[in-house]
């Protein structure tokens, strides 16, 4: 078995749905692009594909769905330099060297086109509603922004930033030492978690999963975490490491993870919603908290804290709620194309794209 990489190329977040996707299907030889509509099979052929060529020993990466926690929008074989990804909408991705590189498989040819339109009003109805539920989550995923903004400011303005970039100075020369590569870095940018219709998944065990040393940081929202993510970042792809630079999945212009393989070390944000504690012998603690806040700031700030904690919490649950019922929305959609579906021609697809990365392989 070759091992699996699981993480989310796309997010649900504070500024719509944000994607990832081009940085982790860069470089690759042959990728295939799926269309059609819900309920055409194109999670569960790649999840097929993806089972078979990792039994075979292939390592592979799995690009989750954050709007359906069963499904996956992308598989790439990256040692085979193919990808098979959803380029329906919210992702849709435009050929760059079609059919050089990129193909379109069109799903829709396995689909009874009368049984579709006689339900046409159904659909567009479905699919009003749907769309009014995600731009309802975003809106709310704003708000909570806006919130979380107010509530990191009250530790920005209690943070001593000369004892914060000491901090990040000293992590960096443990980090790095006087190591270097003589070539280009690899970077790719991706999402630990995302919001979901079920609250927030991450899949950090996963991602740190045979790494010498996991550093877990610890710390109140505006404690700095990030910018230090973003200093180790830009350290690591200077000195020539091969970096991957996980994004939040709440407001993706912040970061939450970065991990080196190349030195076998990840460190991430361990805070609410992706909580971790020490659990291996290498594990090592950051307290952001202790170190550069002024003591006393919980106390202090205390009944400001827990105001906006409270409304942050609020916005953050309805928009999960949108989801959800997006979620439900998209499955009656589902059940509609379903009935309309021969998967035995889904199957004929499925088998044509496997000689074609059997062919690749043999090459």
């Amino acid at each position: 078995m070759g091992k699996v990489l699981n993480y989310y190329a796309g997010g649900n977040t504070a500024r719509g749905f944000y994607s990832l996707y081009e940085s982790n299907l860069e470089g690759l030889s042959r990728l295939f692009i799926l269309k059609g509509g819900p309920g055409t099979g194109k999670s569960s052929l790649m999840k097929k594909l993806g089972k078979e060529w990792n039994e075979r020993g292939y390592d592979i990466e799995y690009l989750h769905c954050s709007s359906d926690n069963d499904s996956i929008d992308g598989l790439i074989i990256r040692s085979l330099g193919v990808g098979i990804v959803d380029g329906t909408a919210p992702h849709v991705i435009e050929p760059k060297l079609p059919g050089a590189v990129e193909e379109y498989v069109n799903l829709g040819v396995a689909w009874d086109s009368a049984k579709l339109q006689a339900k046409k009003a159904e659909i567009e109805k479905i699919s009003t509603e749907m769309s009014a539920a995600f731009t309802g989550a975003y809106t709310l995923f704003g708000e909570a922004l806006r919130v979380h903004d107010e509530w990191e400011k009250i530790y920005i303005e209690n943070m001593d930033f000369d004892k914060a970039n000491a901090l990040t100075e000293e992590l960096l020369g443990k980090l790095f030492e006087d190591k270097k590569l003589n070539k280009k870095a690899d970077v790719r940018h991706r999402y630990l978690g995302a919001a979901t219709p079920k609250g927030a998944v991450d899949f950090v065990p996963n991602l740190t999963s045979g790494l010498a040393v996991r550093y877990l940081i610890k710390g109140r929202p505006g404690s700095g975490k990030s910018t230090m993510l973003k200093k180790i970042a830009s350290e690591a792809e200077r000195r020539g490491f091969d970096t991957e630079v996980y994004h939040c999945g709440f407001d993706p212009h912040s970061l939450d993870m970065i991990v080196v393989r190349e030195l076998g070390f990840a460190i991430f944000d361990s805070t609410a919603p992706h909580e971790y504690f020490p659990e291996r012998v290498n594990d090592r603690v950051i307290d952001m908290y202790g170190t550069i806040i002024a003591p006393g700031t919980d106390e202090k700030y205390e009944a400001e804290i827990k105001d906006v904690s409270k409304r942050y919490r609020e916005y953050m649950n309805h928009a999960i709620s949108s989801l959800a019922q997006a979620k439900n929305l998209h499955d009656e959609l589902e059940s509609i194309y379903i009935e309309a579906m021969d998967y035995q021609k889904i199957d004929e697809i499925t088998a044509e794209l496997n000689d074609e990365i059997k062919r690749l392989a043999e090459k």
